[in-house]
């Protein structure tokens, strides 16, 4: 019986892919050989894994035949390119970029539709949703068979860590500019984004929706099994360097019981509750943390048929990294 799996990285000298691995580590995930993959640029630099400087090499020379498992995260041009090669290999994929077509690679949430892994084809293909996607199927979960959802209206303020290192670097610089009263150059960002919020997200298609808005409402039905669900969603760039916060208000068939909605989402895996009147911010609270932070969780100012709740998590970490290592874990299961 194996008890150990060769894992590539692929994108492991950027945000994700760092914290992947540290995730990796924590979890004390067995790993036997630890491939570390990027670009030629970044090739040859390290990354920390049990004690040790793991050399980062050039994806492109990369043999797959030497891993079992792979995660992608970097852009989805990489995961075109690379990911059959994998499975061609014999490789498992873990794939965080959405390039993926859900017929080849249904996104996977643990705590909302671990079961889709049952029937998978060997070597699999899974992809680990966006951010807010996984945050809402965290959420929404332990609340879809009761509820009723009809219809659900998601505000999303992301951090600029979702574009990035560089763009993490340009809100540093841009508020160190802003605040020592020099002239101001945005590079990254099309427009000033320190102490300012840009209301879209990459640019638009003809119908005015950002790419990630629509991999959102994608995603979402597919893991909750709700093809029919109507989403409305709005993607907003905040100046925060860690942490994804999402207002969100549903839509029910029902009268919404707010004891009974509290008891659900206290009593489910991945989700933190903050009662009263308090409530949790990214920064105070999600940043580090394995969980989606909930609060504000109150009933219609005059629709007894809706639920309105806000929630936060860190978008790097619980809303990709360790999202997708979760997926690893049940994955290894059948490759023992």
């Amino acid at each position: 019986m194996t008890s150990t799996f060769d894992i590539a990285v692929v994108g492991a000298t950027g945000t994700v892919g760092e914290t992947l691995v540290q995730v990796l580590e924590e979890r004390k995930f067995p790993v036997g050989t630890l491939h570390l993959l990027a670009s030629m640029e970044s090739a040859g630099s390290s990354v920390a894994f049990r004690g040790k400087n793991v050399r980062v090499r050039e994806v492109e020379s990369f043999d797959f035949h030497q891993a079992k498992l792979v995660f992608f995260a970097a852009g989805p041009a990489v995961t075109s390119r690379f990911a059959s090669k994998a499975t061609a290999a014999g490789c498992s994929v873990v794939d965080l970029s959405g390039a993926l077509p859900a017929d080849q690679a249904p996104p996977l949430v643990p705590e909302a539709n671990a079961g889709r892994l049952a029937g998978l084809p060997t070597p699999a293909q899974v992809t680990s949703p966006s951010s807010c996607a996984t945050a809402l199927a965290v959420l929404l979960a332990p609340l879809r068979d009761t509820l009723q959802i009809s219809h659900l209206n998601v505000t999303a303020c992301l951090a600029v860590s979702a574009q990035g290192r560089e763009a993490v670097s340009e809100l540093a610089r841009q508020t160190a500019e802003l605040l020592n009263v020099r002239p101001l150059e945005p590079q990254v960002f099309d427009r000033q984004i320190a102490f300012n919020l840009l209301a879209q997200v990459g640019k638009p298609d003809p119908a005015g929706h950002g790419a990630l808005e629509r991999r959102l409402v994608s995603e979402l039905r597919e893991v909750l099994g709700m093809p029919l669900l109507k989403i409305s969603v709005t993607c907003l760039q905040a100046p925060v360097f860690f942490g994804d916060s999402l207002s969100v208000s549903l839509h029910t068939q029902n009268d919404v019981d707010l004891a009974q909605v509290q008891a659900l989402l206290n009593g489910a895996p991945g989700i933190e509750c903050v009662d009263g009147d308090d409530y949790p911010t990214a920064v105070g609270d999600a940043v580090g943390q394995d969980v989606v932070y909930v609060g504000r969780i109150r009933g219609g100012i005059d629709d007894p048929r809706q639920l309105n709740l806000w929630a936060t998590l860190d978008n790097v970490r619980k809303g990709a990294a360790l999202n997708a290592v979760q997926l690893a874990e049940l994955l290894i299961k059948d490759l023992v």
